[in-house]
């Protein structure tokens, strides 16, 4: 099936006389007849649930269909996209090891792996992964992984995916991608050497601004045996002494993820969240289209007026990232614009003077929203690091939504009339 068909059928396959839309199991546990049937399940020798910390039909159904739209072995659905960061690393990692991530990343991942995961014992080592030599100096011999992300939020660097996979493979590490602006859509990472994806299903995947969850997708080719990493060539002894990466094949990172880290986490989306997500995804390749379309005219607006200092869109011509965009992204540059106005206090006056853009701390919706993240989501951050994470003060981020276009434009050439005006 191409991926508009996935879309629609993947994961949920009812059988003759079940409902044909996928159904919400709000349950916590599951009933069986004999406990030789609850030992099977504990042993990963059947298939099933028994708690939905560990799993549960519904949110299965959205963990298939996002495995198939990545070409992915298999998926865990979590409470958020942050919770499928901290979680992809830590299935790699323990006290004393280290990534190497890029700097160009979502605020609040670089603040995970800058001081939480640092007071855990685990370091990063932020690198421009533009700089492809300073990315492979950086990989030493307790470092578990590279990550990045496939379209930089809210600087809008392309990864070039297959430079960094060659780079962590060449090391024996895998590379960790969130793809969460791209979505399966406009990009599949394994197809270029990535081997794991994650997803803030937030934004896209969702849509609609209903549900909070994340997903971790695993790509199944990465060989954890290379003797980096111990987690998963020796007994697990709180797991009836399983070694993942013998007992679990192309599986081994996903199997480990839920045994290990979910079970003892907890960080599950409850599965009315995925039933909202898996509903969202149904509609995934036909929003991106008209996200993407709307963007480009939008870019282009803003790109001829004065006002604007600078401007980021993959897509547009000029982009740096343009060439980039056309290989990983098939030409398309997602439904979000970056771009710089001359100060702060001018970008506080346009962000106040919006109508019909939304003021939001959130990103990739069907409604336009707009954000100043030097005074919200980055504030934590100083103006020397938000200029390392290709930040400006001065930035805002634009995320076009599904309306009119010329409404969209129409509301942003009010504000920045009002920015004149002031």
């Amino acid at each position: 099936m191409r991926k508009e068909t996935q879309c629609i059928h993947e994961g949920y396959h009812p059988k003759n006389g079940e409902p044909r839309v996928a159904p919400i199991t709000m349950s916590t546990a599951f009933r069986y007849d004999t406990t030789e049937q609850v030992g099977d399940l504990f042993d990963l020798k059947d298939d099933g649930y028994f708690y939905t910390r560990l799993g549960n039909p519904t949110i299965g159904f959205a963990e298939a269909k996002l495995a198939a739209l990545e070409g992915g072995v298999g998926a865990m659905m979590t409470s958020s996209g942050q919770a499928a960061s901290m979680l992809s690393v830590l299935n790699l990692c323990s006290s004393g090891d280290n990534i190497v991530s890029s700097t160009a990343i979502y605020g609040g991942t670089f603040n995970l792996f800058d001081v939480t995961l640092r007071r855990l014992g685990v370091d990063t080592k932020f690198v421009d992964f533009r700089d492809l030599n300073a990315v492979e100096k950086a990989i030493d011999d307790n470092t578990k992984a590279l990550f990045c992300e496939t379209l930089a939020n809210p600087a809008l660097i392309v990864t070039d995916i297959e430079k960094i996979a060659a780079i962590a493979h060449k090391k024996g590490v895998p590379l960790i991608i969130d793809s969460t602006f791209a979505t399966p859509y406009l990009c599949r990472p394994f197809e270029f050497g990535a081997d794991i994806v994650i997803h803030s299903s937030t934004k896209y995947l969702d849509g609609h601004d209903t549900s909070v969850g994340g997903f971790i997708v695993d790509g199944g080719k990465f060989d954890y045996s290379n003797g980096r990493f111990k987690g998963f060539t020796e007994p697990d002894a709180s797991y009836h002494g399983l070694v993942y990466s013998r007992d679990c094949g192309s599986s081994a990172f996903i199997t480990k993820a839920r045994v290990q880290l979910m079970r003892d986490m907890g960080s599950q989306a409850s599965p009315f969240n995925a039933w909202l997500t898996n509903l969202g995804m149904e509609t995934l390749c036909v929003r991106m289209d008209r996200h993407c379309e709307n963007a480009l005219k939008v870019a282009e607006y803003l790109k001829s007026r004065k006002e604007v200092k600078s401007i980021s869109y993959p897509m547009l011509k000029g982009d740096p990232e343009r060439e980039l965009a056309v290989k990983y992204l098939g030409g398309k540059g997602s439904g979000v614009i970056s771009f710089e106005l001359d100060s702060r206090e001018n970008c506080i006056k346009f962000m106040n003077s919006l109508k019909l853009v939304s003021l939001l701390v959130h990103v990739a919706d069907l409604r336009s929203c707009a954000l100043h993240p030097a005074s919200s989501t980055h504030r934590q951050l100083s103006d020397e690091a938000l200029t390392a994470a290709g930040i400006s003060p001065s930035l805002i981020r634009l995320s076009v939504g599904l309306e009119n276009a010329d409404d969209i434009i129409e509301d942003v050439e009010n504000a920045l009339r009002a920015v004149k005006k002031a």
